[in-house]
């Protein structure tokens, strides 16, 4: 093997990267490979045959989690070139991981809604929602909009934080080249992966390729969940607010009950941990012996994402520090 990468080399990118986005949230769009992932997705989008578009569906996604996959390679090649000083490559090789993830950009929208809430201005929160969820936000009460921004926030976890730090611990030093795979299905999902009529087939291959990447993480996601709201339990101002042990009983029991396979778990676990009630009309109800949440559960959803995400980032780099040492004692 070619790769100097080591483990220590792979946790620091780690911890930076997280670092750096708490500090710095998300680049502008012109230097952002996600959006440059999202262009290319829209480039194909807007040619799709009228015939053969499940088969074209397959052929863009494969051209865009390549073009990802090459983003990461060029990463992963700048991280492994020794002539660099260690500081540039640290550095560059954190900045495009952090891509990948958004802690920031998630806890922003969050405060976003809570703030126009807080203030007693529904519209202005319906508004702000709807920047954030498909679903039409005009008619929501109070209660159906803190709702929405928890399942957002919940379902978001997953796809946007735990899975693609999953992907990178997983693959070891190919570990930025996974996440950007990952990055580029989850992004298709979201610009495809529809079921109506426009983009049942189109965007077939590229939902199916999302609800099985995130299949692990989505469960996974119970740990670090459980655990953060154990941890904050200890805080006096969260200890009568959350129960880690609801969480894990609500996501066993409430898991299933989305359209997505996945998504359920970690919306189920916070509705459990908050003890609230997590419903979006004519679709779903998770925790139906909860109440419904008032705008102030949204500041605590957002301190659990912030936690769930800093055991998640911990437990990241632990898995890389075993599987780098097991699989790749070479490097």
């Amino acid at each position: 093997m070619f790769f100097t990468i080591s483990a220590f080399d792979l946790i620091a990118v780690l911890f930076l990267a997280f670092i750096i986005d708490l500090v710095l949230g998300e680049p502008p769009f012109a230097i952002h490979p996600v959006v440059w992932i999202g262009n290319l997705i829209s480039f194909f989008k807007h040619r799709a045959p009228s015939k053969n578009r499940r088969l074209y569906g397959i052929f863009m996604a494969l051209c865009c989690i390549l073009f990802a996959a090459l983003i990461g390679i060029v990463a992963t090649l700048i991280m492994d070139t020794e002539s660099i000083p260690a500081v540039i490559r640290y550095l560059v090789a954190a900045w495009f991981l952090k891509i990948t993830f958004a802690v920031r950009c998630l806890m922003d929208a969050g405060k976003e809604v809570y703030g126009q809430l807080a203030a007693g201005n529904l519209d202005g929160a319906r508004k702000k929602l709807s920047m954030y969820v498909s679903r039409n936000t005009s008619k929501l009460t109070q209660e159906q909009v803190s709702s929405a921004v928890i399942e957002t926030s919940s379902e978001n976890f997953v796809d946007g934080i735990l899975s693609p730090l999953f992907y990178f611990a997983l693959f070891g030093p190919f570990g930025i080249i996974a996440a950007y795979v990952f990055k580029a299905t989850s992004t298709l999902d979201s610009m495809v992966g529809y079921k109506d009529l426009q983009y049942l087939k189109l965007g077939w291959f590229s939902a199916r390729s999302d609800d099985v990447l995130n299949w692990i993480p989505a469960r996974l996601a119970l740990v670090p969940i459980f655990i953060a709201s154990t941890l904050l339990r200890l805080v006096p101002a969260f200890s009568r607010s959350l129960d880690p042990i609801s969480a894990v009983k609500l996501a066993i029991e409430d898991g299933t009950k989305t359209p997505s396979p996945n998504s359920g778990y970690p919306m189920a676990a916070f509705a459990g941990a908050m003890r609230i009630r997590l419903e979006k009309p004519n679709v779903y109800v998770l925790g139906t012996r909860n109440p419904y949440p008032q705008f102030f559960h949204i500041k605590l959803a957002r301190n659990l994402v912030l936690s769930s995400s800093v055991i998640s980032v911990l437990m990241c780099a632990s898995m890389l520090f075993i599987i780098m040492n097991r699989f790749y004692v070479f490097y």
